[in-house]
């Protein structure tokens, strides 16, 4: 069947294709037809299961006897609208009769490092999530369902979506404290700051302290480096990676640095862990990583070291007892009056997670840290004696592969102070939960409906075939069969094991054929690149016979209008390379400079014609340059657009010769000939940028009728020059090639450092946006 179908698309003349996609437009109902069903809420997808028995273990303090092995079983079930915004002087001929949908995050299914979990102590089922690269959550437990709370940061501030630390007021549940920021690195200028919100993360008030945070650096595993003193909400304690320990007494108005704080600091990670004793008054703990343990009996204000402590240490936990428990880079130890090493295993290795049950101080889990395989130990009895636990996880991701159920990498792992018996725990893909820890084995399912963090290198939205094909970090890419609102079947594959996908930088597809496609990518821990080629709309796909050379990263993919076998590939700080069979064979292209250095680049410097099969072009340092014999060299033909180390190509459907270059604030650009001239879309600040479907075509002074289509923005777009001061960040869309333009709505989670813009090829007015950490959002349109 699939052999008939690829005859009868490649039978088919373009004005036959522009005839049928009319047809099928006009008789589509809504987009949310095939975007919303299933129910968003609708936990448990269908799919394959799939078995695997893994040994456990049970263990005593190292000197004790171990006992007999057991074996665990784990079991993998497949299972309010805002309007337009308006800019004041511009226009449209008309408007929707009633308000679009906002933007929606492509379901999806986690996909990213989600580095704490807490609950407040007094209100139940109220639980806030720390990611590394997206943001902030809440549980909303009638759904069953997360809550991003930090979507409200423009690309401006998208630094803030990385999670440094979270504390909630044990006094207040509606008060929380968040400490936000990605890096500390040099090359990074922005700093991290700390945010209150008192209605529990509704809305945010910026707090007085800017400092470098690392939410997505080494140790943002270990925690928690933000607290509030139990009797007294005034106080709050942070531990910086760079600039030692802060206070404030004025519930973050105001900090101080603690002059007292004698700890020596690890210049990468400072202070891992802050805290308070909620039995006693006054009394706190801090971990500095490479040094020990502190106490403080005065809320903070002085400092003493415990003698004898781990250096290490990853976090500290307190029980009803006044017990202090601490996991680090060698083991467990307990801490009353004295150290004790309570170690699970009978020999050194890295422990992170840990929790006490409140409602019994002898109750402890402690999850191995650091590893792709980690080990749950329990103990009973304070730690004296401790049980490797036995799980069997219900996967309701269809596409969780038995590689991500093994090996979670688990950051954090707590007791449900509401529920008895309930425990969770986050790691590298999403969140975990078990109703019954006290069961053999515990039974574990995976809850992320609205967590979603993708990093996204590519997005395409053929006329044929799926909705959408994704090329994402860490966890490949997917064909988006099932629509937007539930979630993939699997990652793109290929399905072959010794050719594995941990990252697809770019997709690209035949426009005269868009079931016929190619991909690169390749896997940055084993230093290996490639690419593979789908004859069926990326259902499936076929390897390239033979990696690329070491050293040979593959960045962009741009197809022949009219041969599948003929593409273009951008390399990593050298020359593209071009094929004309596939894959099989590659020629360095002639006439080109050396592309940007390194995986992660955002940037979409390349295009083919959509029209004519033998053009491609380039941009490069303000030069355009085009190829007119399939990709093998290619030519300058324009030198007069600046300078910009930020570029999107981009060619028109259906249309030869129109390009679209948005040059971020060096503006938004459009040639009509090829790339030979350019005119400036005054006004416009095109950081993405994205054009969809012609519409109609119209009469206009230059010829008898060319084509309308939509032009979408992600940047700054004024009336006048005079007004540039007063330009607005956000997401726009020309329905007149760049005379007028609306702003669409808020940005949300896509100001989580925008990374790529696609408009659907099969609904016109539909635009998806790609982000660095809070996965994929889609918007439909009228």
């Amino acid at each position: 069947m699939i052999a008939d179908l690829m005859c009868y698309f490649r039978m088919r003349r373009p004005a036959m294709r522009r005839v049928l996609i009319i047809l099928a437009t006009l008789t589509l109902v809504t987009l949310a037809h095939w975007a919303d069903s299933p129910t968003d809420t609708d936990l448990r997808e269908s799919g394959n299961s799939q078995t695997e028995t893994v040994a456990a273990r049970s263990f005593h303090h190292p000197k004790s006897p171990v006992q007999n092995p057991k074996w665990y079983e784990i079991q993998a079930d497949m299972q309010p609208a805002e309007l337009l915004e308006p800019i004041p002087m511009f226009t449209l001929a008309s408007q929707a009769s009633s308000p679009p949908p906002d933007w929606k995050n492509v379901a999806v299914g986690g996909g990213g490092y989600v580095t704490g979990i807490y609950f407040h102590p007094k209100q139940p089922k109220l639980i806030y999530l720390k990611t590394d690269v997206g943001g902030f959550y809440r549980w909303q437990p009638d759904t069953q369902t997360w809550l991003p709370l930090t979507d409200h940061f423009p690309f401006a501030e998208h630094h803030y979506y990385g999670g440094e630390a979270l504390a909630v007021d044990p006094s207040d549940p509606n008060t929380v404290y968040i400490a936000a920021g990605k890096y500390t690195a040099d090359w990074w200028t922005k700093p991290g700051a700390i945010f209150k919100s008192n209605n529990q993360g509704q809305t945010w008030t910026k707090l007085g302290l800017e400092l470098p945070m690392g939410g997505n650096e080494t140790k943002r595993w270990a925690g928690e480096r933000l607290a509030v003193d139990p009797f007294n909400s005034r106080v709050l304690l942070f531990g910086s990676r760079q600039d030692g320990l802060w206070r404030s007494a004025d519930a973050g108005v105001s900090w101080q640095r603690a002059p007292r704080f004698p700890a020596q600091l690890d210049a990468e990670i400072g202070i891992t862990a802050i805290l308070f004793d909620p039995q006693v008054a006054g009394r706190l703990y801090a971990a500095a990583y490479g040094d020990g343990v502190y106490q403080s009996l005065d809320a903070g204000v002085s400092w003493r070291k415990l003698e004898g402590s781990p250096p290490q240490v990853n976090r500290l936990a307190v029980g009803q007892n006044s017990r202090l428990y601490a996991s680090h880079a060698v083991g467990v130890s307990q801490y009353d009056g004295t150290w004790q090493d309570i170690t699970p295993t009978a020999y050194p290795a890295v422990f992170n997670a840990l929790s006490i049950n409140p409602a019994n101080a002898a109750d402890i889990l402690v999850v191995t840290g650091e590893v792709v395989a980690p080990q749950i130990f329990r103990s009973l009895n304070g730690g004296a004696t401790w049980t490797e636990q036995q799980r069997s996880i219900n996967n309701t991701v269809p596409w969780w592969s038995e590689f991500m159920l093994k090996n979670p990498w688990i950051a954090a792992i707590q007791f449900d102070p509401a529920v008895a018996g309930r425990v969770w725990f986050t790691d590298w893909y999403g969140i975990w939960r078990t109703d019954d820890i006290n069961a053999t084995p515990s039974r574990w399912t995976n809850y992320q409906q609205g967590h979603e963090e993708l990093v996204v290198f590519s997005l395409v939205s053929p006329p044929e075939g799926a909705p959408l094909l994704s090329g994402v970090a860490d966890v490949d890419g997917f064909y988006h069969n099932r629509g937007l609102a539930s979630y993939p079947t699997r990652t793109l594959g290929p399905g072959d094991p010794s050719y594995p996908f941990q990252d697809t930088y770019s997709i690209a597809y035949c426009e005269s054929n868009p079931l016929l496609m190619a991909r690169v990518g390749g896997n940055r821990e084993q230093n290996r690149y490639g690419g593979a080629t789908s004859r069926d709309g990326g259902r499936s796909w076929t390897p390239f016979p033979n990696w690329f050379p070491d050293g040979t990263i593959p960045l962009r993919v741009a197809m022949s209008a009219t041969h599948s076998s003929r593409f273009v590939v951008t390399v990593s700080g050298g020359q593209p390379l071009q094929t004309e069979d596939g894959g099989i064979s590659w020629n360095l292209v002639q006439g080109l400079p050396n592309s940007p250095t390194g995986v992660w680049y955002w940037q979409q410097p390349l295009a083919a014609d959509p029209v004519d099969g033998d053009t491609f072009y380039y941009y490069d340092g303000g030069r355009v340059y085009r190829s007119q014999d399939g990709g093998k060299s290619f030519a300058e033909v324009n030198a007069q657009l600046p300078q910009s180390d930020w570029v999107v190509l981009k060619t028109v459907p259906e249309t030869p010769g129109e390009v679209w270059i948005g040059l971020n604030q060096q503006g938004l650009y459009r040639s009509r000939d090829g790339g030979q001239t350019f005119s400036q879309i005054p006004n416009v600040e095109a950081y993405l940028l994205a054009v969809g479907n012609p519409t109609e075509r119209l009469p206009t002074e230059r010829l008898p009728t060319e084509p309308i289509f939509p032009v979408y923005v992600y940047g700054k777009v004024s009336g006048t020059a005079s007004s540039t001061p007063n330009r607005m960040e956000g997401i726009f869309r020309s329905l007149d090639q760049g005379k007028t333009w609306t702003k669409l709505g808020k940005t949300g989670g896509a100001g989580n450092f925008p990374t790529v813009m696609e408009a659907s090829r099969q609904q016109n007015g539909t635009v998806f946006i790609g982000t660095n950490g809070r996965g994929i959002f889609y918007r439909a349109l009228q």
